[in-house]
């Protein structure tokens, strides 16, 4: 196992960038703990799998160095890095059997038959397939077969680090909860620096220690998935995560007074002179939703029941507003009001986190 670190890592696939647009991977300084678990969280095309294949030796980055502990392995090939990669489609030798397949690493690295045996009945036990070691892998379910190729990338002790591209993309919707349980629990077992690449939520969220949100090139925040959810660091981040994600509106900031359109309201703290482009952010589960009075009149739009809460969509003028409310609350269309937990605001100068001033306004 390794920490990796990145420094000043940048990647272009134009031979001649020109400007912060022409990069796949904008300038990078990052640590992945040594055991520690991680996803790469964002969209398709924000530089989640370029950043991958720069750890695993796939691509060498246009700028900076990536070390594994204190080793320079920029320019070092796949094989010297000493990583176990797992793939979005099952790689598995259909002609062997499951413990072939899981015993196959270890065997081209010449172990001994004894360790081989052992190491491959443990892994087998971890990932459910006991039962069928000796079962041909051409006559098992995708899902099968892609618990096969986790445990292939588990089955050495000695990987600095395993890699998951979004491995559980083509995995039946049904199964998926099963094997992102079995992942953690393998994490938890084996110890192994991982990182997972995803542009779902939910899988990055319960697998991981910590997130990297990336968007554009752009890592805009690595935190817990609690840091993510309670303190956004950029209104990308609040909007991408959360169901739905934090609601985002335009506004005007002069010390301790927020302006929403019509509505001003008065911070619990004071903020600095802001110049560019002012969001305000609060999510959905901080707005409280009343039939007497609040800080904002609203006309509700819907209501969803989704089993274990409410979200109300609402409107105020062209603002679009969503808000959280628990299960046994009967929402009416009286509920003409909602209020703004003052603790949960958070306000954002060119998609950035402002950091209030210290103390709190009177």
């Amino acid at each position: 196992m390794a920490k990796i670190t990145f420094k000043d890592l940048a990647h272009s696939y134009l031979p001649h960038p020109k400007s912060l647009a022409d990069y796949a991977l904008q300038k990078i300084n990052l640590e992945f703990e040594d055991g520690a678990a991680y996803a790469l969280l964002g969209p398709s095309g924000c530089g989640k799998s370029t950043l991958l294949n720069i750890i695993s030796g796939i691509l060498i980055p246009s700028e900076g160095k990536i070390f594994f502990d204190d080793k320079d392995v920029t320019y070092a090939d796949t094989v010297k890095r000493n990583i176990a990669q797992v793939f979005q489609f099952p790689v598995v030798y259909d002609t062997m059997s499951v413990r072939k397949n899981l015993a196959f690493p270890l065997r081209n690295r010449g172990e001994d038959p004894a360790y081989i045996k052992q190491r491959v009945e443990t892994i087998a036990k971890s990932i459910g397939m006991e039962d069928i070691l000796d079962t041909k892998a051409s006559g098992l379910s995708a899902d099968a077969k892609q618990k096969i190729s986790l445990g292939r990338g588990m089955v050495r002790e000695d990987v600095n680090a395993i890699l998951l591209d979004e491995p559980l993309t083509v995995i039946d919707p049904h199964v998926k909860w099963e094997l992102r349980t079995q992942l953690k629990a393998l994490h938890e077992e084996f110890s192994h620096t991982m990182i997972f690449v995803t542009h779902d939520q939910t899988e990055a969220l319960t697998f991981a220690d910590k997130v990297v949100v990336m968007n554009d090139g752009v890592v805009v925040q690595v935190g817990t998935p609690k840091e993510l959810f309670e303190k956004p660091a950029h209104t990308f981040v609040g909007y991408f995560i959360g169901s739905p994600g934090m609601n985002i509106f335009e506004a005007d900031v002069i010390s301790d007074v927020v302006t929403l359109g019509d509505i001003k309201l008065k911070l619990n703290r004071k903020y600095r002179k802001l110049t560019g482009h002012i969001e305000l952010g609060i999510r959905p589960e901080f707005i409280k939703l009343s039939d007497k009075s609040g800080d904002m009149e609203i006309d509700i739009n819907r209501v969803e029941d989704i089993g274990y809460h409410k979200i109300v969509r609402a409107k105020h003028k062209d603002m679009h507003i969503d808000i959280i409310v628990p299960e046994d609350i009967k929402v009416t269309q009286d509920m003409k009001y909602i209020s703004f937990d003052l603790d949960h605001i958070f306000i954002y100068e060119d998609g950035w986190l402002v950091e209030a001033k210290e103390g709190k306004s009177e």
